[in-house]
C-alpha cells in the first residue's frame, strides 16, 4: 500500500466505497421490497375481506341455523378465485363458520378481533393454524348497524416472500449498475490523476512541494511565475524586493503590467516571449531577466500505456504550456562597479590629458629658457599655474567636493587637447566657504564625467564645439533644496527617439543604425547615460532631457539631487 501511487490509492479506496455503497442500497431496496410486497398483500387482502362483508348473502347465511352449510362452499369459491389461503367468516364470539380446512369449523378463530367487534377494519401479521400469514379482519354489520358477524382473509408470509423474491433481479440489476458506473468513473478519475501526478505516490507529491517551496523561497534571485495570461501567480521574497512587490507568497492573479513596472519589463512579463540575459530597470535597480515557458514535460511510458488511445505505451502528444517562469538577477552592485571604472576611466583620460599638457608646457618652458628668456618662461609658468590653481579653488569653494574638482580640472585640460570649449560655471563662493554636500564622490564623478563625455562626444563634427557645465544649489518646484547639475552643448541634439529609450542599455547616438529595442543590451556601447540614469536614483534625484536638435542648440541634462533641508549648504546657498 504505501509503494502506491496517489491515483492508484484513490481508485481502490473509491473501489471499496462503491462496494460498500452498492451493498448497503441492495439491503436497503430489499427491504423496500419487503414492506411494498407486505403492504400491497395487506391492502388485496383488505379489499377481499371488504367485497366478502358487504355481501348480502354473507349477513343472510350468517343469521341462519347452520351458517356454515352455506358459507363453506361460497368461502371456498372466493379462495380459489382470489387465490388467497384462507377466508374464514366467524361469528362474533370467535366461532368459525368457514376454514381452508373442514376440521376447523367450529373452532375459535385464532388472531385480533378487538377492533372489528368495534366496527373497524384493519390488517395484521399473526401466526395462525396455516403459519404466519398477511389478513385483514373485517366486521360485517346487520340491519341495526350492530356488528353480526367478521370475516378474515389472508395469505400465508410464505407466498409473500414469493413475491418479494420476485423483485429481486431488479434490486440487484439496479446494485450493480451503480457499481459498473461507479466503478467506470473512478477508473477514468485516476488515469487523470496518474496523468497529472505523474503516477507518483503522496509522500513523494508533499517531498516535492516542500523541496520546491522551500527552493523558491530561498533563492538569492527573483523568480517569477505567471499564466498563459500573463498574469503574476506567484514570486518569491527576492522578486518582491527587487521589483518593489509586497511580500508575500501567492493571492489572485494580477496583470503583470499593472504593478507599477517599467514598460519594458512589464510588456517581457505580460508578452511572455523568451528572454536571455536581457538588461531592464526596475527603479534604482538594473535587473538581468530570463524567461521562458513552463511546458509539461512528455508522460512516461508507464502512464502513457494508460492513457486512452495510447495502448502502445507512446508519449502523450504536444506538452502543455501553463505560463512563463521568469529569473530576475540584481544586476546593480555589478553596473556599479561598471559605472566606478568608467568614471576612473574617464578621470584617467582626463589626468592623460592635463599630464599631456602639462608635458607641452614643460617643453615650451625649457625651450623659453635654453632661448635666454627666462623672465618669459617665468611668466607663462605662473600664468599656466595660476589658472589650473583658479579653477580648483573655483570648484571647491563653490561645490565642496575635491575629487569633482580634480574631474573638471582634468575635463579642461582633456577639452583643450580635443579643440573643444569647455565653459564651467559655477554659483558665487569664496575659497574655503562651501561645506561639504554629504553626496556620494563616487556617483558625482559617475553623473558629471559621463554627461561631459556625451556632450564631449556629441560636439565632434561640430565647427565651433562647445560645452557648457553649470554646478548651483537651487529649489525645485516644491521649495525643497537641491543640487543642481547641468552639461549642454551645441551638437546635433538627440535623435527622434522616446526620451526614455536614450537610457537604456545598448542606446548610442554615434551611429543611429545600431540603436537597439528596448530592452536589450550588451554591445559595450550605450552604457554612459544608464549608469547616470542609475546614480540619479541612488542618489534619490531626477534626471530632465532636453532633446534639441535646433541650429546650434545641442541637447541638454539637467540633474537634480535633494540636499537635507538642514544642512547647511542649504540654508547657505538657496537664493532667497
Amino acid at each position: 500500500m504505501r509503494k502506491w501511487s496517489l491515483a492508484s490509492r484513490l481508485l481502490m479506496g473509491q473501489l471499496a466505497f462503491l462496494v460498500c455503497l452498492s451493498l448497503g442500497l441492495s439491503l436497503a431496496l430489499y427491504h423496500q421490497a419487503e414492506r411494498n410486497s407486505y403492504e400491497e398483500t395487506a391492502e388485496r387482502m383488505l379489499s377481499v375481506a371488504g367485497t366478502v362483508a358487504a355481501d348480502p348473502f354473507v349477513l343472510e347465511s350468517a343469521a341462519a341455523a347452520d351458517p356454515s352449510a352455506g358459507l363453506q362452499p361460497f368461502a371456498r369459491a372466493v379462495m380459489d378465485a382470489a387465490q388467497i389461503d384462507f377466508l374464514t367468516i366467524m361469528a362474533p364470539d370467535r366461532t368459525r363458520f368457514t376454514h381452508r380446512s373442514d376440521d376447523q369449523i367450529g373452532k375459535a378463530y385464532i388472531g385480533s378481533v378487538d377492533q372489528a367487534l368495534a366496527g373497524q377494519s384493519f390488517t395484521e401479521t399473526y401466526a395462525g393454524t396455516l403459519g404466519p400469514s398477511v389478513r385483514a379482519i373485517v366486521p360485517v354489520f346487520g340491519v341495526n348497524g350492530e356488528v353480526t358477524a367478521l370475516v378474515a382473509a389472508g395469505i400465508t408470509v410464505d407466498r409473500v416472500a414469493i413475491a418479494r423474491n420476485a423483485d429481486l433481479p431488479a434490486v440487484f440489476l439496479t446494485a450493480l449498475g451503480a457499481l459498473a458506473c461507479g466503478t467506470l468513473a473512478s477508473y477514468v478519475l485516476s488515469i487523470y490523476l496518474r496523468r497529472t501526478t505523474r503516477d507518483r505516490r503522496p509522500d513523494e507529491l508533499l517531498s516535492m512541494f516542500t523541496f520546491y517551496d522551500s527552493a523558491l523561497h530561498s533563492l538569492r534571485e527573483g523568480l517569477l511565475l505567471l499564466n498563459n495570461d500573463g498574469e503574476l501567480v506567484l514570486y518569491n521574497d527576492q522578486a518582491a524586493t527587487l521589483l518593489g512587490l509586497a511580500p508575500g507568497r501567492s493571492g489572485q492573479p494580477r496583470d503583470a503590467r499593472s504593478l507599477g513596472l517599467p514598460d519594458s519589463l512589464a510588456d517581457l512579463l505580460h508578452g511572455g516571449r523568451r528572454a536571455e540575459d536581457e538588461f531592464h530597470f526596475a527603479r534604482d535597480r538594473i535587473l538581468v531577466v530570463n524567461q521562458s515557458p513552463a511546458v509539461a514535460p512528455p508522460v512516461r511510458d508507464g502512464v502513457a500505456r494508460l492513457l486512452p488511445g495510447n495502448r502502445g505505451g507512446k508519449r502523450s502528444a504536444a506538452p502543455k504550456r501553463f505560463g512563463t517562469v521568469t529569473t530576475l538577477r540584481d544586476h546593480t552592485d555589478i553596473e556599479a562597479l561598471t559605472g566606478e571604472l568608467q568614471s576612473m576611466h574617464t578621470l584617467t583620460e582626463a589626468l592623460q590629458a592635463q599630464a599631456h599638457e602639462h608635458a607641452n608646457r614643460l617643453h615650451t618652458l625649457v625651450s623659453l629658457i635654453e632661448l635666454n628668456r627666462p623672465a618669459d618662461a617665468l611668466e607663462f609658468a605662473t600664468r599656466d599655474l595660476e589658472q589650473s590653481q583658479r579653477l580648483a579653488d573655483d570648484v571647491v569653494a563653490s561645490v565642496g567636493e575635491p575629487a569633482l574638482a580634480a574631474l573638471l580640472t582634468g575635463k579642461a585640460a582633456q577639452a583643450r587637447e580635443r579643440g573643444i570649449g569647455l565653459q564651467i560655471d559655477l554659483e558665487d563662493a569664496h575659497p574655503g566657504s562651501a561645506p561639504a554636500l554629504d553626496l556620494d564622490p563616487g556617483e558625482l564623478v559617475t553623473i558629471v564625467g559621463n554627461l561631459i563625455d556625451n556632450a564631449f562626444d556629441a560636439v565632434a563634427e561640430v565647427s565651433e564645439p562647445m560645452v557648457t557645465a553649470w554646478f548651483a544649489v537651487a529649489e525645485d518646484d516644491g521649495g525643497r533644496p537641491v543640487f543642481e547639475i547641468g552639461v549642454r552643448d551645441n551638437g546635433p541634439g538627440i535623435p527622434e527617439v522616446s526620451t526614455e529609450q536614450i537610457f537604456h542599455q545598448g542606446f548610442s547616438t554615434k551611429d543611429p543604425k545600431e540603436l537597439l529595442p528596448s530592452g536589450t543590451g550588451g554591445t559595450g556601447r550605450g552604457i554612459g547615460l544608464p549608469l547616470v540614469r542609475q546614480a540619479v536614483l541612488r542618489l534619490g534625484g531626477s534626471l530632465h532631457l532636453d532633446p534639441g536638435g535646433q541650429p546650434g542648440r545641442g541637447a541638454r541634462f539637467t540633474v537634480l539631487v535633494p540636499l537635507p533641508a538642514a544642512h547647511p549648504r542649504a540654508l547657505h546657498g538657496v537664493p532667497q
